[in-house]
């Protein structure tokens, strides 16, 4: 009886706070509210009054949109989320934004929106679960034991990056992962049958998921019988199909796409009351039988995490390295011993940056063992393997290589589940014209404050012979545009170092490495300044007449540009500027003295020129697509010469 109470109340205040907004989605919680609730109360591992309990279940809600079911969820399990942020529902610097946000509302796992995000966030999370255990759990001490669960929608199970991601998961048979699909057969334009009638349920089973149905989405007993099936299950994912009807309880709307997306009103309010029994309470009104039921809830919840840190001392005293290790990992702090040591900054050879990334990674992986990442199908023409280091597979989950196979998009939303579950920091890798394919996945990482890194290696015309299609010239723009990501296109091997430290040491901004495949001389000038985003890689001689401002490969045209122009009678410096966003994190003293204001400045980027004017008087960019010829060619078809950055500067002067 109290059950079904709490499951009304969650329908309720969802539906109210919807309603007082004017705005949001009242379907999902209406339908989902049985099974989120069976979840959360019956099966999932979690202490309210810990939200940062490391061995917690993970709940990922991939249907963001129903985003008050878990608000409701949080207000009555007491996470701290109070009746007035619920009535301040999608309102300005509230707590319960439109869709849930990490970082900012306590609960809260990661942040879901874009249909699909959540399931792929969720196979990190159990990725993560896998890996940890693999390495710290010992006979007796399973100090890494849970489950991640997440709760989709049909939309979700639309887009494609929730195949790449249930595709992978299956794959590594991550047994621990549970996907309960709310099966409400409703969008926003109407019935499924309209663009999606194919067997899901056959589809997963092909992708090896152990799945199950709920044939009514209101049969506690069955959902909860379904998920402890699911659990039993330890060498495939399970997917639980929950047959519900979206906005249930509003009998003039439900079944219907009309209450997907709008409040129910006035009148739908008053039918939904009289359909749970709240007639006659005022809104936002939660009994008082309830409150204390739930009360007893959490206390037994909480015991969970007593029982855990009774092992965990334990587990101390007879692994007390290992336990060390484990908490070092979930400190989550950068080598810095290593990172400012003089055999970091020693490491310097003309190479592609690519090549000279990959040796820095892999001396990071001996001081870091906690670095988990790899590339999409690419890691040999990335750098991005740790060698001699064993793959992340069944059998093997201690593993350190991932392999995501040709899942860009997958990829990327994947290892935001791997960062934000804690204990591990996660990079990705492809090449850089795929970035295309994980730039959804990379803006919500810099949303969330998620220090990613991204190794994307095969930058600019200097492709060569792949053609345009894979020569990225509009990539940097893109990236550069998102806010909190860190863009970094280093010009050699110490500016390669410098970029690693930049991604180790970041607590709050993802990091994209933009690296090369043609080859970068060593350059005389680059030095530990590149840390602060730009410098002076080669000073004016005497009077300064102009400035070249490069990145990556064009630095050393820049340098080859400035001794000719020399002979010309013209003094130039040049800067390099490796990362656009730390040198604006810079005093603007010193932005002033590499970039003096009144001095002409030319901006050298084998890339668009979109976003150069701030700080140049003009650029030699790459203007259109590229073409396919070896890179040398096109370098010098294209205009990245000598000559005709003297030209250029001569014309701006």
């Amino acid at each position: 009886m109290m059950d079904l109470k709490a499951i009304n109340a969650i329908r309720v205040l969802s539906a109210e706070a919807i309603q007082a907004a004017n705005s949001g989605h009242p379907g999902l919680p209406l339908g989902a509210a049985p099974m989120a609730y069976t979840l959360w109360s019956k099966e999932m591992r979690h202490n309210p009054h810990n939200p940062d309990w490391h061995n917690r279940d993970r709940f990922v809600l991939s249907a963001g949109h129903g985003s008050m079911m878990i608000y409701a969820l949080l207000n009555l399990f007491d996470y701290g989320l109070s009746m007035a942020d619920i009535k301040n529902f999608r309102q300005l610097n509230s707590k319960t934004p439109g869709h849930p946000e990490y970082g900012h509302t306590k609960g809260i796992e990661i942040s879901t929106g874009p249909l699909g995000q959540g399931v792929a966030n969720a196979v990190g999370f159990a990725m993560a679960e896998a890996k940890l255990a693999a390495h710290f759990n010992r006979p007796e001490f399973p100090v890494v034991d849970h489950h991640t669960f997440a709760l989709s929608g049909d939309g979700c199970l639309m887009e494609g990056i929730s195949y790449e991601a249930a595709s992978l998961a299956g794959t590594l048979k991550l047994g621990k992962l549970i996907l309960l699909y709310d099966s409400n057969r409703i969008t926003i334009e109407g019935s499924t049958d309209l663009a999606f009638d194919e067997d899901v349920s056959k589809r997963f089973e092909a992708m090896h998921w152990q799945v199950l149905e709920v044939e009514d989405g209101n049969d506690v007993e069955a959902i909860q019988k379904a998920i402890q099936d699911a659990k039993a299950e330890t060498d495939k994912p399970s997917l639980i199909v929950v047959k519900t009807v979206i906005g249930f309880g509003c009998a003039s709307k439900q079944g219907s796409h009309k209450v997907h997306g709008s409040p129910l009103g006035d009148d739908g309010i008053k039918e939904l009351k009289a359909f749970a029994n709240w007639e006659g309470t005022e809104a936002f009104d939660v009994p008082s039988e309830l409150r204390t039921y739930m009360e007893n809830q959490v206390a037994a919840l909480s015991k969970s995490e007593t029982e855990w840190n009774d092992l965990f001392k334990a587990y101390e005293k007879a692994y007390p390295e290992l336990a060390k290790e484990y908490k070092k990992w979930f400190d989550n702090k950068a080598p810095m011993a290593y990172l400012d040591s003089e055999e970091f900054w020693s490491y310097q050879e003309s190479t592609a940056s690519r090549s000279s990334s990959g040796k820095v990674l892999n001396n990071l992986a001996d001081v870091m063992p906690n670095l988990f990442g790899g590339s999409a199908d690419l890691s040999p023409s990335n750098n991005s393997d740790i060698k001699g280091k064993p793959s992340f597979h069944p059998g093997s989950y201690d593993g350190v290589n991932l392999h995501f196979g040709v899942r860009e998009h997958a990829m990327a939303a994947i290892v935001n589940g791997i960062q934000a579950h804690g204990g591990l920091r996660a990079y990705a890798a492809t090449f850089f014209v795929f970035s295309d394919y994980m730039k959804p996945a990379m803006r919500l990482a810099a949303l969330m404050n998620l220090p990613v890194t991204y190794i994307l290696t095969h930058d600019s015309i200097g492709v060569g012979e792949d053609g345009p299609t894979h020569q990225p010239v509009d990539q940097l723009a893109m990236l550069r545009a998102v806010p909190n990501l860190q863009v970094v296109r280093p010009a050699d091997a110490r500016e390669v170092s410098a970029a690693w430290y930049m991604a180790m040491t970041s607590k709050s901004r993802p990091t994209a490495l933009v690296l090369t495949r043609q080859k970068l001389e060593a350059l005389e000038g680059s030095s530990k300044e590149a840390l602060k985003g730009a410098y002076i890689v080669s000073p004016e001689q005497n009077k300064l007449d102009a400035i070249l401002l490069a990145t990556g490969s064009e630095v050393a045209l820049a340098v080859d540009a400035q001794k000719q122009l020399r002979m010309n009678g013209m003094d130039t410096r040049v800067v390099s500027m490796p990362c656009m966003e730390i040198f604006e994190d810079q005093e603007q003293s010193y932005k002033n003295r590499i970039l003096p204001k009144d001095t002409p400045t030319l901006a050298i980027e084998a890339g668009s020129p979109f976003g150069w004017h701030k700080y140049a008087d003009d650029v030699v960019a790459q203007e259109g697509f590229g073409l396919s010829a070896p890179g040398d060619t096109l370098f010098d078809y294209f205009g990245f010469t000598v000559d005709n950055v003297v030209s250029s500067v001569k014309k701006m002067l």
